[in-house]
């Protein structure tokens, strides 16, 4: 049933209207909405004073449409909303620019950090090579002051002669060295993880940003995007039901 076979008066529909209005629960959608539903509400929902009130509240930061203006409120609303909606295209084309410059930094920092750590596993490999020799040297010195077969101990002579630095000290000094490339190492894992957490943050952000294109990305909020994420199509059903019911039951009364 449409609003003009209702039993409810003109008044009484301009009044919801109004306070769907004062009370944020209506915005320009929901009165487009209205305005296809039947041709009471379609003039109703065009009321000039209707546009004039939701201008003011979308855009506090402008002047409102005054009453002596020939231009009507709800093309002045329109013209606004294009305008207010361009800027944020504006803004999400940055935004996602900002967000792509940060992921290609992140994956720069990743691939010099990936390059850090395996020069770090391969100096690590190396040092622990260098260690296990310099302890068989350390054994075939040792092994010099028991009795082994010639062929044997010449070979453990010829490996401690070939070593020209102090056995002991050297091993102190490459032990360090594996101590502070594995604090290095993971140091660098640490960093990296932290890093491609960083990253996958970023993308996450990037997929809602490209997902929402008029969401404000700017650090205050639009009124017009504070409404829309109070207002919910199922919400403003019940109270507008509420409202029509109680008009219906005072217009009986």
């Amino acid at each position: 049933m449409s609003a003009s076979d209702s039993a409810l008066p003109e008044e009484l529909w301009r009044r919801i209207l109004e306070i769907g209005i004062e009370s944020s629960n209506f915005n320009y959608k929901d009165l487009c909405c209205l305005s296809i539903t039947c041709t009471l509400l379609n003039r109703l929902s065009s009321d000039d004073s209707l546009w004039s009130s939701l201008f003011s509240a979308d855009f506090p930061q402008y002047q409102p449409p005054s009453s002596s203006c020939s231009v009507s409120s709800k093309w002045l609303y329109k013209i606004r909303y294009e305008k207010v909606r361009e800027q944020k295209l504006l803004a999400h084309r940055r935004a996602v620019l900002r967000i792509q410059s940060e992921i290609n930094e992140h994956s720069r920092r990743i691939g010099k950090m990936e390059l850090r750590s395996a020069e770090e596993k391969g100096k690590m490999k190396n040092t622990v090579a260098e260690l296990l020799n310099l302890h068989k040297i350390r054994q075939a010195k040792v092994a010099l002051n028991v009795w082994q077969p010639e062929i044997v101990r010449g070979k453990q002579k010829q490996m401690v002669e070939q070593c020209n630095v102090p056995i002991d000290s050297r091993i102190h000094a490459i032990e360090m060295e594996l101590k502070l490339c594995k604090q290095q190492i993971q140091g660098l894992e640490k960093a990296l993880s932290v890093e491609k957490k960083r990253m996958q943050t970023a993308k996450e952000k990037l997929a809602s940003v490209e997902y929402h294109p008029l969401r404000e990305f700017n650090s205050t909020v639009s009124p017009i995007d504070e409404h829309d994420m109070r207002r919910k199509r199922f919400k403003n059903f019940i109270k507008c039901k509420v409202l029509s019911l109680t008009a219906l039951s005072i217009y009986a009364i």
